[in-house]
């Protein structure tokens, strides 16, 4: 912040020494520079109000890199407007200009653009930090708080007490600058990392008092008596659940209510069995569709609790604070038009002032509107569900398709990366920066809807494990990566050693040899029509290509290992295969080279181990998947089973730290599935088995 200022400042008093333009240039640009930083400030805010929710629900590059650039940008610019009006402030008069303009009054009228400024430095509701790490930077902000409203109190003093009302009006909108700008401090305060932990944390608890009684036990035992201690084993306490699964508002009002116990996952803190119990009894009565919904509304309200200010914009202070500060634009702006004398003002500030107002009015209005349509006030209007008025009006604000996420999953092809050249756009200035392996690889990204059927695969893999297990360790899905579908269709298997890489082999390794198989026997089976293969070979497909675009674009969201490096090597690999193989047209004819190719003696046999590749022995894996007992039907079952359980070893051993961030990136499947999991009771976080034990002594 401090490098802000002192960037600002030397900004205002060295800009007249840059001989780069005209004279005539640098006389029009130092006429006119406030108001068009002015401009573009009010721009930015613009910007940030309707894209700031919108990354929540989009998962498309472009719109994270406007946003980016409109963040960073906002509060510079700013900063540097306070600093020239802060200098313009000091004298006496402005440049002349045509038209007889009185210079007091033009300077009266930019000192009061200042407050509007620290509204600007506040920012929207709908985005207080781009990312987890803007929010550990608080005190930063907490610094700029208080060095901005100094200055601009400082403005303000320097046109106080003058000869129109602005200075007078000038105290509300500074005011209402300095609530948004404290909003926004204060939130991003509550979503840091070290205070988000602690007001998660339970008070200190030392448990039932073991000295006392035993203090007691020895006592009545000296005294003669025989003496034991017996376990008091309580009733379990069947949780019930009143909320309706097919009503809106009750879901939300349920979400919002495992929220609160579920969010300590984000922080790593761990769960009790009570918890486990009730989350299960609730989510056994729901279908696919409605637990996913559960759990994206549930990863909306985290979104808004980390990158939002949600904290202080949904508390009884928080409407007072909006009630003021919109009131009090309004009435600035009422009593600009009909008490400030307009002939004295030039008339291109006059319509900046205007803009001013208006638009911080109009996004006043707008953050109004997105409070009463949020799942905040959803969930505050289903518990008093009685209020009539209140549904009526939280019904007619309620936007017709609400979006919690992108609904959406990245997929990657191997085989589509080695075979396709697809076009670099200005491929030497990517060279250049040094961007253009990492532009590559987002050339072959695209994105596939989350269908019902794919929710539907992984609920019910997800529930009926959780049954099979009701008296055991649910747990043991976040260990295993594929066994337990491979021991349920034990009897299919044509030897013992046909996924022999599901033991001794890294899990990176898995991903690429399990994608390239599935890849093959997809289109060795007809994929390319859809409507000859089942929907157990289409999400298949799906998740295969899902999980490699996690290895290849988002290795820190999967188990340490050297992916990325077995990746290039099997690329290459496959490059010089296809080369060799001479000019291929298609996947599919691509896929075809594999079918007949002899792959008798084991690759490691011929290449040893210093190149990672795995292409070949994907292909002796989906040779062998080909042989399956039972047909394609079976084959499909077993490969969408695994590849399930890869998925939920892969959300399983995501730090809470890593799914956080993803929310700003449209939302994650893989925070999805590690959200429902642990609601299944599948999650490692639950270690609170049994609670509190109550001991009786028994006396005789």
């Amino acid at each position: 912040m401090l490098f802000t200022v002192a960037s600002a400042l030397m900004y205002v008093e060295k800009r007249r020494l840059v001989e780069v333009f005209p004279e005539s240039v640098k006389q029009v640009w130092n006429e006119w520079e406030l108001q068009v930083i002015i401009l573009l400030s009010l721009t930015l805010q613009i910007v940030l109000v309707l894209l700031g929710d919108r990354r929540k629900y989009i998962a498309r590059t472009r719109i994270r890199i406007i946003l980016w650039s409109a963040y960073l940008t906002a509060d510079w610019v700013a900063t540097v407007a306070l600093g020239i009006i802060s200098r313009n402030s000091q004298d006496n008069c402005h440049p002349s200009r045509p038209g007889g303009v009185d210079h007091d009054a033009t300077g009266q009228l930019m000192s009061f653009w200042a407050p509007f400024l620290l509204l600007h430095l506040g920012g929207p509701d709908t985005i207080t930090a781009y990312s987890l790490e803007d929010n550990e930077l608080w005190l930063r902000h907490l610094l700029g708080l208080a060095v901005q409203t100094g200055g601009t109190l400082y403005i303000f003093l320097l046109a106080w007490p003058g000869s129109s009302w602005l200075p007078i009006l000038t105290i509300p909108m500074l005011q209402a600058g300095l609530i948004k700008y404290g909003e926004r401090t204060w939130a991003l305060r509550s979503a840091n990392s070290e205070h988000l932990r602690d007001s998660m944390l339970s008070p200190p608890d030392a448990g039932p008092n073991y000295a006392k009684f035993m203090e007691e036990f020895t006592l009545k035992k000296a005294e003669g008596f025989h003496v034991r201690a017996d376990e008091v084993i309580e009733p379990p306490v069947l949780p019930t659940h009143n909320s309706d699964p097919n009503c809106e508002g009750q879901l939300i009002l349920k979400a919002y209510h495992l929220f609160q116990t579920f969010k300590r996952l984000f922080v790593d803190l761990i769960l009790s069995y009570h918890d486990r119990e009730s989350s299960q009894s609730f989510f056994k009565e729901l279908t696919a569709e409605q637990a996913f919904h559960v759990v994206e509304v549930e990863l909306g309200f985290a979104y808004d609790i980390l990158y939002t200010k949600a904290p202080v914009v949904y508390t009884v202070g928080g409407c007072f604070l909006r009630f003021f500060t919109i009131s009090s634009t309004f009435s600035v702006l009422v009593a600009f038009i009909f008490l400030c004398e307009k002939s004295e003002f030039h008339k291109i500030d006059l319509t900046i002032t205007y803009l001013l107002l208006v638009v911080a009015l109009l996004l006043e209005i707008y953050a109004v509107y997105a409070m009463l349509n949020s799942d905040w006030t959803d969930h505050w209007s289903s518990k008093r569900s009685r209020n009539r008025h209140l549904l009526m009006i939280s019904s007619c604000l309620r936007q017709p398709k609400k979006q919690w996420w992108s609904n959406s999953i990245a997929q990657y092809n191997l085989l589509v990366f080695c075979l396709e050249d697809k076009p670099a756009v200005c491929l030497g200035i990517q060279r250049l920066l040094q961007i253009d392996e990492f532009r590559g690889k987002h050339r072959y990204k695209t994105y596939s809807k989350v269908s019902k059927e794919l929710k539907g695969l992984i609920f019910k893999q997800f529930w009926n494990f959780t049954k099979k297990n009701e008296d055991g360790d649910t747990r043991a899905l976040c260990t295993h990566r594929g066994s337990f579908v491979l021991k349920e269709y034990d009897p299919l298997f044509d030897s013992t050693t046909l996924f022999e890489w599901t033991t001794g082999v890294e899990f990176d390794q898995r991903i690429l040899i399990l994608h390239i198989a599935t890849d093959l026997c997809f289109y060795w089976d007809g994929g390319e029509n859809p409507n000859t293969v089942s929907s157990n070979c289409r999400e298949s497909k799906h998740i295969s290509d899902y999980m490699l675009y996690l290895l290849v674009m988002c290795p820190f969201l999967l188990p340490i290992g050297i992916g990325l490096i077995r990746f290039r090597d099997t690329c290459a690999e496959a490059r010089e295969f296809f080369e060799e193989k001479g000019p291929i047209n298609g996947k599919a004819k691509a896929c075809e080279k594999f079918l007949h190719l002899n792959t008798e003696v084991l690759p490691m046999k011929v290449k040893g181990d210093r190149s990672k590749s795995v292409l070949f022995d994907a292909c002796r894996l989906a040779q062998k998947l080909q042989k399956i007992q039972g047909g394609k039907e079976n084959k499909w079952e077993i490969v969408s089973g695994v590849w399930v359980e890869m998925l939920a070893y892969a959300a399983s051993h995501c730090r809470g730290h890593h799914h956080a961030q993803q929310l700003r990136k449209g939302g994650e499947l893989l925070t999805h599935v590690w959200l429902l999991m642990a609601h299944l009771g599948i999650t490692e976080q639950f270690q609170i088995s049994k609670g509190h034990a109550r001991a009786k002594l028994i006396v005789k």
